[in-house]
């Protein structure tokens, strides 16, 4: 019975860590994420910490990866607003996220009028569509410079 007690210690840690690279081969996932969802499944004290060092060390966890792959997902659909709050709600550092957000600043008008060609296509005739599309825009994570300029239809529409 000794060895069947070593043997339940051994697979709950290997079922700690078959967890966690069941999540990574899903999708790129920070510590953070991780380790708020396997918070739950830690048999003992620091076993969780070492599971994700170890991850770590093998390269299975990158923070620059989440990044990029939150980018590649979301930036045709959403603002930059919108993909730094998700960057950090996934414990991302502050720097990467400050980075990551800089390096959509260049397209945010381009995505945001295919965003808003997709949905509306067509500029708004009065002020509740106009109202409408300006709150779809924003829920996307757009800024009010950018939407201003894009539900407008051009650069100079101060009025309206």
């Amino acid at each position: 019975m000794p060895e069947a007690g070593g043997r339940s210690r051994a697979i709950g840690q290997l079922s700690l860590k078959g967890r966690a690279l069941r999540y990574l081969s899903a999708r790129e996932h920070s510590r953070a994420e991780l380790e708020r969802k396997l918070a739950s499944h830690e048999e003992e004290p620091g076993q969780l910490a070492r599971v994700l060092d170890e991850l770590l060390a093998k390269g299975f966890i990158s923070e620059q990866r989440v990044a990029e792959s939150v980018i590649n997902r979301r930036a045709p659909r959403m603002g930059s607003l919108r993909i730094r709050q998700e960057l950090q709600a996934k414990g991302l550092a502050p720097d990467l996220v400050r980075s990551a957000v800089d390096s959509l600043k260049t397209s945010e008008i381009g995505r945001a009028r295919e965003v808003w060609r997709k949905k509306f296509g067509t500029p708004p005739n009065d002020a509740a569509e106009r109202g409408k599309q300006m709150r779809f825009m924003t829920a996307r994570g757009f800024g009010a410079e950018v939407l201003r300029r894009v539900v407008a239809g051009s650069d100079e529409d101060d009025c309206l």
